[in-house]
């Protein structure tokens, strides 16, 4: 008798993949557990005890209690799968070592219980910020050193020397996004309340320009990390081929939103101080606010873009939405969230 319904009788195996996605019920988590299930995949869906699973309603996978900190819940999670999408990890903390701990040991945890349950490939999602912005206006490539300017950075970079490590005991290979957008997002949430309030900013000095991708074609290249043998010991940029500085950007969601704008000059100084003041209200209050020196500091960097060559030429990647698109797309899923 049958395990499951897709079960191969004659050879015993699945005729779906099976997946783990840790941080699944994040925003891009979410979406990649959607796109995995519409294709015909199975998919076990590893969160935190207590922690927020709305962007998982109506999502039919296997949820599994754990913490990429936590070893011993890791173990049952990993069981009968064959590869991890490992996007867990966190944005902001505190001190130097609670990103470490979270976004580059929880990465070496995962890879060695990976190893313990035979699992074949790990895919692991990092960041454009671990190789750092551009430089002399050039847009970043995967054969560029690791640097980062920021504790996230360091922490995702550890991550990628971490996992690619294993490399013999697992298949690894890994995504660099650019800034993503889409329906559920929160990062770009405050672009988009400032624009709805009739507000443009204009930040002073040279033009620096954004590299930036829709969430549908961040998972399009993670799928293709996880199935195409080309990716194997890789790292390839998510990004579309746009290009866009931070008021073209907020122009943009003002034609999007049907709303007039005012443009407003923003030294760099004047934005320095602003985030250094918020910063500790939100140590004061406990409430994180949207402007911080982190958001600061990637603001005032010469750039942050990416070139995508590698990735359409080694795994066949064509992202298919616009920026325009992802941000209409964005504000009609904030607006049908009630955040917008």
């Amino acid at each position: 008798m049958k395990n499951s319904p897709f079960e191969d009788l004659f050879e015993g195996k699945s005729l779906r993949m099976r997946h783990l996605i840790t941080g699944a019920n994040g925003f891009l988590g979410a979406w990649l557990a959607r796109r995995l299930i519409v294709r015909g995949d199975e998919v076990r869906c590893l969160v935190r005890q207590g922690s927020d699973v709305s962007a998982l309603e109506n999502v039919a996978c296997e949820r599994a209690t754990g913490d990429v900190t936590q070893r011993a819940s890791l173990g049952p999670a990993l069981k009968n799968i064959e590869v991890v999408f490992h996007l867990a990890g966190i944005r902001r903390a505190a001190t130097r070592d609670d990103f470490m701990k979270v976004n580059a040991e929880g990465t070496r945890l995962v890879a060695e219980e990976m190893v313990k349950a035979g699992t074949r490939r790990l895919v692991l999602c990092s960041s454009l910020a671990a190789v750092g912005p551009s430089v002399g206006g050039r847009p970043r490539v995967e054969s560029d050193a690791l640097a980062p300017e920021e504790w996230y950075g360091e922490s995702k970079a550890e991550a990628e020397r971490i996992a690619f490590s294993f490399a013999g005991k697992l298949e690894v290979t890994n995504c660099r996004p650019s800034r993503i957008v889409g329906p559920g997002d929160h990062e770009n949430l405050t672009f988009f309340k400032l624009v709805k309030k009739g507000v443009v900013l204009k930040l002073g000095g040279p033009e620096r320009l954004l590299s930036m991708v829709a969430v549908e074609d961040v998972v399009s290249l993670l799928l293709l990390l996880a199935d195409k043998p080309e990716a194997v010991g890789e790292s390839f940029f998510a990004s579309s081929n746009e290009k866009v500085s931070l008021d073209g950007l907020m122009r943009m969601i003002a034609e999007v939103l049907q709303v007039k704008t005012r443009t407003i000059p923003v030294p760099q100084a004047v934005l320095k101080l602003l985030a250094a003041g918020a910063d500790v209200v939100s140590q004061l209050t406990g409430k994180k606010l949207a402007l911080n020196r982190k958001l600061a500091r990637q603001l005032l960097a010469p750039g942050w873009t990416c070139s995508i060559e590698k990735a359409q030429r080694l795994l066949g990647y064509a992202p298919e939405v616009t920026l325009r698109e992802a941000a209409q797309r964005s504000a009609d899923g904030y607006r049908a969230a009630g955040w917008l």
